[in-house]
């Protein structure tokens, strides 16, 4: 009996111990484990892969002048401002850009803000054109502000395109003030330095001046482009002029004299000039429509790009005007007081004014120091702005585009409507079609 109870024990013991027969795994030769490595994954954040198309895609900005509350006085004047990835209106008086645009500028001081139109019109200048063109100009400006890449979709711009309530200066303030500038929000602004190449300012002064160049080449384009639009509105008032005038002439009933009556063909084309009139007012209508396309086609577009433009040179100016310039004052003075503390270890002083200025020295490093990431920071957007300016520049196609359209459809028009006139004046071109020379 207790022969089998050992017997059983060790069948048991012989059991446990011997190896389980698991399937072995093949892992391959050693060559092919390289490919299963973990690669550490490059985050490209200083490139921007931007289109045109993109941009504008992000969102189109209606800016229209209601009416009824327009006063005598510009501060009266109130905006529809309709956004179309937000779907709703909202309404603005020019405070409120004013404010809006003032928290921006404050937040993203290292980015292309746009500036705002005058808030006053300038001597000389019809009130009703000023505010149309300041409408105008408040438009584009929020249309760079609601496609910019990096704070279009910040709590201000939202704030701004859809707050329906009556305190939204208070909104944006409040806002900023719980957010900050940009510097304080972006996860990477001080590794900024990390990202940077290091011809970084060589390719900061070669952009600067290409944009500087494009820039006033645009700038001549536009002023060609007004020129033309006016010279439209001119042709309008002139043909419509022109017109009137030939009524009058076949208005007239004055009864011809006896030597003219019997040979001269005059009563019969005063009758057909009377009618005229109908004619040139549509040739009139036409041009009008001409210089309207012109302006909202084409030079709309071309000061839209400028707009862009100007606001990048005011950023070159912040860059060096504001950061880099403050990071150099900051630096002086730190030599000023390092000079300071090398005086008062040489000259016996009282303990308390050391240790003070010992303390001046450590707070005046911690400023240089933050000074210097924000310097890289500042550098880190400008690159990231200038790619913003190069994804903008196929806008030049879309204005050719415009402008060519324009002039093929107005003179299409206005040549549809000549070649309607022209039968209706064989009475007046006699044998000839009035094409002999006199």
């Amino acid at each position: 009996m207790q022969e089998g109870k050992r017997n059983e024990m060790e069948r048991e013991v012989d059991v446990k111990l011997t190896p389980l027969c698991l399937p072995k795994p093949h892992l391959g030769e050693p060559k092919d484990l390289s490919s299963l490595r973990m690669q550490p994954v490059q985050e490209n954040v200083l490139t921007l892969s931007l289109t045109l198309d993109k941009i504008l895609a992000r969102d189109t900005v209606q800016v229209e002048l209601i009416p009824e509350k327009k006063g005598l006085f510009l501060k009266h004047v109130e905006y529809q401002v309709t956004s179309q990835h937000y779907k709703i209106s909202v309404y603005r008086r020019y405070t409120d850009f004013d404010v809006f645009h003032e928290v921006l500028l404050q937040r993203f001081a290292y980015r292309v803000v746009p500036a705002l139109p005058p808030k006053r019109m300038l001597k000389g200048n019809p009130i009703s054109r000023f505010i149309m063109g300041r409408r105008r100009a408040l438009c584009r400006f929020l249309n760079l502000v609601a496609r910019h890449p990096f704070f279009s979709e910040d709590e201000l711009v939202k704030t701004f395109l859809t707050f329906s309530g009556s305190d939204v200066q208070i909104k944006l303030r409040d806002s900023y003030k719980r957010t900050r500038d940009e510097f304080m929000t972006n996860r990477i602004a001080t590794q900024s330095k990390e990202y940077l190449p290091s011809d970084i300012q060589a390719q900061f002064s070669t952009s600067r001046e290409m944009i500087r160049n494009i820039h006033n080449s645009f700038q001549k384009l536009r002023d060609r482009a007004e020129k033309m639009a006016e010279r439209s509105k001119e042709n309008a008032t002139d043909l419509l002029m022109f017109g009137r005038e030939l009524s009058t002439l076949g208005s007239d009933s004055s009864s011809l004299p006896s030597m003219a009556s019997s040979q001269s063909t005059w009563g019969t084309l005063r009758q057909a000039l009377k009618s005229l009139s109908v004619e040139f007012a549509v040739l009139s209508d036409k041009a009008a429509q001409q210089g309207r396309r012109e302006e909202d086609d084409v030079v709309e577009k071309l000061n839209l790009f400028l707009d862009l433009l100007q606001s990048y040179r005011d950023l070159c100016e912040r860059h060096e005007k504001g950061v880099l310039h403050e990071h150099q004052r900051a630096l002086h003075k730190y030599g000023v007081m390092k000079r300071q503390m090398m005086s008062a270890t040489v000259q016996p002083k009282e303990q308390a004014s050391v240790e003070q200025l010992e303390s001046r020295i450590i707070q005046q490093e911690n400023a240089i120091q933050t000074m210097e990431l924000r310097n890289y920071f500042s550098l880190f957007c400008l690159h990231q702005e200038t790619q913003l300016i190069f994804a903008y520049l196929p806008i030049t196609s879309h204005i050719l585009g415009s402008f060519v359209n324009s002039q093929v459809q107005g003179h299409r028009e206005m040549g549809e409507v000549w070649n309607e006139l022209q039968p209706k004046l064989s009475c007046l071109f006699a044998e000839n079609n009035g094409l002999k020379s006199i």
